[in-house]
């Protein structure tokens, strides 16, 4: 039986040879994941990769590699991950994302956030619609596991309103629950007690702004640390507003924290809901505030699986399984009732 009806080749000429290195990757790694990824065959000859196999396999690779030759274009780089992202892109291409306020795109396009210092694409469907719902939306939950970028895309996203212009501050926080540590204990005054729970978050300010900007911003209060507990009271106007972790806050402190919004302001709250450190029994803010927050115009949830973390694949794996022992347990308890 013959199955040659069902296959096709493409051929692909890409113009800057400067650029052909990058594209293809070292020893043709890039082109080796592709065709691991979708089942095709990509033989590169100089400027011209041709592309053998499926019809819809050998769109879905061009569409990646053409997507890939407009960043570097762009001046922007390529690695194995963004090689991953614009394949996971590409396989879910027809899909409607999770807004319903969002079109349907035409083609392989990748929300970005583009700073001085990096610029960062959307390397699967959850954060490309996390980015675009920044765009709409004032408030904005990033739920989901470790490794899916939550925490990343928000500062990234913070930085590039602040160089624009369009916010006078980043405010950062976030609740210091962890492993049954307590802030009294920590040596130091209140920023040396707050800093290692805020370390992910500087993190990736300094991959989006030279150090010295981020020194400078926080000596002039551009950029905030605001301890959760400390911020009762206050209307933070014309900020961009960063709750980390927010699945340990309390349903009083979560409330607390989300009327702080003012005008001009934009906040972003990100958390993992099964990873609750709160003491037994008590119940977390951010379930409690999806739920009743989950019908209000201006409000977008964005929730990320184990099949969108962008870490190293073993992580997704841990994610899955520990999911599915969860599952299994609650499945249990629910039939010896």
């Amino acid at each position: 039986m013959s199955y040659a009806s069902d296959l096709t080749h493409l051929e692909l000429v890409f113009e800057d040879n400067r650029l052909i290195g990058h594209l293809y990757g070292q020893f043709d790694q890039h082109l080796a994941l592709l065709e691991q990824r979708l089942g095709v065959d990509a033989t590169a000859r100089g400027n011209q990769v041709t592309i053998r196999g499926p019809h819809e396999a050998c769109a879905r690779a061009s569409d990646v590699l053409n997507a890939l030759y407009e960043r570097l274009q762009a001046g922007q780089d390529v690695t194995t991950a963004d090689v991953e992202g614009a394949v996971r892109m590409a396989l879910t291409i027809g899909d409607q994302l999770a807004l319903p306020t969002l079109e349907p795109k035409a083609r392989l396009q990748h929300a970005q956030i583009a700073t001085r210092r990096k610029t960062v694409v959307a390397r699967n469907p959850a954060q490309d619609a996390y980015i675009r719902a920044m765009d709409r939306a004032s408030l904005i939950f990033g739920l989901g596991p470790a490794g899916t970028g939550k925490t990343y895309i928000a500062v990234a996203y913070a930085a590039a309103l602040l160089e624009r212009g369009d916010v006078a501050r980043i405010i950062l926080s976030r609740p210091a629950v962890e492993a049954g540590e307590r802030l009294g204990f920590l040596p130091g005054d209140m920023r040396d007690k707050i800093d290692p729970y805020l370390r992910p978050l500087y993190d990736a300010l300094y991959d989006m702004m030279a150090p010295e900007r981020v020194e400078r911003a926080l000596a002039s209060g551009a950029i905030e640390i605001a301890p959760l507990a400390f911020m009762r009271g206050r209307t933070l106007a014309n900020a961009c507003v960063i709750l980390d972790e927010a699945q340990n806050t309390t349903s009083m402190q979560m409330k607390m924290a989300l009327t702080r919004l003012g005008d001009g302001s934009k906040m972003i709250v990100t958390g993992d809901p099964s990873q609750i450190d709160l003491p037994a029994g008590q119940l977390s803010g951010l379930n409690e505030a999806t739920r009743i927050l989950s019908d209000v115009p201006g409000v977008v949830q964005v929730r990320f699986s184990h099949e969108d973390v962008v870490r190293h694949e073993l992580v997704a794996r841990i994610v899955k399984a520990y999911d599915d022992d969860s599952r299994e347990r609650l499945a249990a308890r629910e039939g010896q009732r």
